[in-house]
């Protein structure tokens, strides 16, 4: 059975994050979406909620599977067995960065393979940032994120 992890902070999870997890469960007989705590990126809301949302966002698709984790990429990787990691690249500018850490894990551990998806073109502006940025001035993400996490984001700041 192959397959992947997806890391990120999902802070919140947005139609680009599901873009690829879609594509992904197409390669993968299996995607983990992994939420990383990240503290010090000070995400917007918290581990539970976003493992909550991304858990949502995704129950629909049976090859897919929601966790958590707080440690290094590739010894979580590592522990589940997992060699093969799933980025996104919207833009150039994800790429050098992106670029890096596929090498910085690849120097950890040289069995992890770093897969690069694109999202469709509709949705490679989208990023949480973006989506918190419209939030914190009280505009519409309706068209960033699927109907349920509209509602539970709501719920949540409400």
């Amino acid at each position: 059975m192959k397959k992947a992890l997806y890391p990120g902070t999902f802070d919140p999870i947005t139609n680009g994050h599901l873009d690829i997890i879609k594509r992904a469960s197409h390669i993968f007989d299996e995607v983990v979406v992994a939420v990383a705590d990240s503290k010090a990126k000070r995400p917007m809301f918290d581990l539970v909620k976003r493992v909550e949302m991304a858990k949502l966002a995704t129950k629909e698709l049976k090859s897919v599977k929601v966790v958590s984790f707080d440690n290094l990429l590739v010894d979580f990787a590592k522990s589940l067995n997992i060699k093969f990691i799933v980025r996104g690249l919207r833009a150039v500018s994800d790429f050098e960065y992106e670029l890096q850490m596929g090498y910085a894990n690849s120097s950890l551990d040289s069995n992890i393979e770093t897969i690069y998806l694109m999202p469709t073109l509709e949705n490679a502006f989208i990023s949480s940032s973006v989506v918190r940025t419209i939030l914190s001035h009280r505009g519409d993400i309706s068209h960033l994120v699927s109907k349920v996490i509209f509602k539970k984001i709501h719920s949540y700041l409400t």
